[in-house]
């Protein structure tokens, strides 16, 4: 991989920002995180270099004066809303962050359920975390929120939720994802902490936009595309541009919601703090990008994906002609289309000639490999092994898995397990490779090679299956692939 991000210059002065920003509060800091705090995968492809979890290494360095409130909608709740990157439900989810955060070392002081309204599977989750002895509070449904800052900021509106007991310094408020009511549980506890004679502070952890990039910048441009289902937009901050004559860039929820922010603040402090929205963020990727280009490049391939990303859902069944023709405006504005990515360009090519699904990846050095699916192989487990032969500087006409070890797999395949698909996927490859390695030098020298994948490009002229998905995913290669059922 080519880095465009410095990690070490991010762990440090990330964290000294936000030890200024608790400072400035009197010690007390709720702190909105946005986005994800490990498996930021849309971070590391945009910023490469970007490790997924360096937010949470970040904030492992003020663990000792910091805990975790997770935020979970009863709504949520009640429609069985799934996370789709990992498939699992947010009530499970709850509980799988819950542990990840305690295995690294952080205190989870409780888990609040939000937009109450005496849900019936709201109170049966509530039951399941009490009897593993996980603190629950509710907040409830406020009428009119967020624009009914009279009843909002009152005992019938904040004062009516359950107060949450902290005992740090950092609250991080964190949720399996968005729409859970991270602001407003924030909002409440200022309201509360007041009434309690604290005076306690707020402020918001999100990575895009990235304020200090230009709006049109290609890192922010590909924010927008991926939550191109949310339609988003990125906005020059104009509270920012009044109050100091400089060019800051939000989104539009922030910037909408801000005047409203504003009366709150000066509901339950008398005035506001902050003059902006982006005022209120701590983020400081911007000062970390080492390599402009790189991130640019990076960028404009992960609008790309988006795009693709957007096709294969379409022809599932599972997306929106909206969010396809948002993420084509941003094309653009980017001043790119799909051949920029220079594996579509080189796997239809192939294909055209062929016939077959065919594949292509662009290495680290720009180097272009395809492939193209066979009797024995599809058309991903044949790139990969392509690749890695490419790499390992070995013939293109040395088989590394000879075809008398091929076919008892593909007959296990077909008369054991009821497969369709003869063909291996990438996965049987690797471990066909692996058991190979033990007494075969070219095979061992291949397998060594695949950690050089990492931020490598592919793409695919057919829609490949959950299995290469996962694996090209655990590889840290980009994937696309055209909207065509195999």
């Amino acid at each position: 991989m080519i880095y465009g991000f410095d990690n070490d210059k991010y762990l440090k002065i990330q964290s000294e920002h936000i030890k200024e920003r608790i400072a400035k509060f009197g010690n007390k800091l709720y702190l909105e995180l946005g986005g994800k705090l490990f498996d930021d995968h849309h971070a590391s492809r945009v910023l490469p270099g970007f490790q997924p979890d360096i937010k949470l290494r970040m904030l492992s360095q003020l663990r000792d004066h910091a805990e975790i409130v997770i935020v979970i909608s009863a709504l949520d709740i009640e429609k069985n809303k799934v996370r789709q990157d990992l498939g699992i439900t947010y009530d499970m989810d709850v509980l799988r962050l819950r542990n990840e955060f305690q295995q690294r070392g952080f205190m989870v002081s409780s888990v609040v359920i939000t937009h109450y309204n005496g849900q019936i599977s709201a109170d049966s989750f509530r039951s399941r975390l009490e009897r593993m002895g996980i603190t629950t509070y509710y907040h409830y449904t406020i009428e009119g929120y967020p624009n009914n800052v009279g009843l909002i900021a009152s005992d019938e509106g904040f004062g009516n939720n359950d107060y949450i007991v902290t005992t740090r310094p950092l609250v991080i408020v964190t949720a399996p994802g968005p729409g859970s009511g991270k602001m407003a549980v924030c909002l409440s506890q200022l309201y509360n902490e007041h009434k309690r004679g604290i005076e306690a502070g707020y402020a918001k952890f999100e990575t895009f936009p990235v304020w200090n990039l230009p709006l049109k910048h290609p890192v922010n441009i590909a924010y927008e595309a991926a939550t191109a289902d949310l339609n988003d937009v990125n906005m020059i901050d104009p509270f920012h541009l009044e109050a100091y004559g400089k060019t800051a860039i939000n989104y539009n929820r922030d910037i909408e919601i801000f005047p409203v922010l504003n009366a709150l603040f000066e509901g339950i402090y008398g005035e506001n703090p902050y003059k902006s929205p982006t005022d209120m963020g701590v983020n400081m990727v911007g000062f970390c990008i080492s390599d402009d280009e790189v991130c640019c490049d990076a960028s404009k391939n992960e609008i790309i994906r988006r795009y693709y990303t957007a096709l294969n859902r379409l022809a599932l069944g599972d997306g929106s002609d909206s969010e396809l023709n948002k993420i084509a405006l941003l094309f653009k504005q980017a001043k790119i289309d799909v051949s920029y990515r220079r594996p579509v360009k080189a796997a239809k090519d192939r294909a055209a000639l062929s016939g077959k699904p065919c594949s292509a990846i662009e290495l680290a050095d720009g180097t272009i490999i395809t492939a193209e699916s066979g009797e024995l192989l599809g058309p991903s487990a044949a790139l990969i092994l392509n690749t890695i032969k490419h790499l390992a500087g070995i013939d293109h006409s040395i088989k590394l898995i000879p075809q008398q070890m091929i076919e008892p797999i593909q007959h296990t395949k077909l008369n054991y397990l009821r497969s369709r698909n003869p063909r291996l996927h990438t996965d049987e490859v690797l471990v066909a490779l692996s058991v190979l390695s033990t007494h075969d030098e070219n095979c061992r020298r291949a397998l060594e090679k695949l950690p050089e994948l990492n931020g490598c490009q592919v793409h695919c002229t057919v829609m490949l299956g959950e299995v290469d998905h996962k694996i090209f995913k655990k590889l840290g290669v980009g994937l696309t692939c055209e909207p065509v059922f195999k």
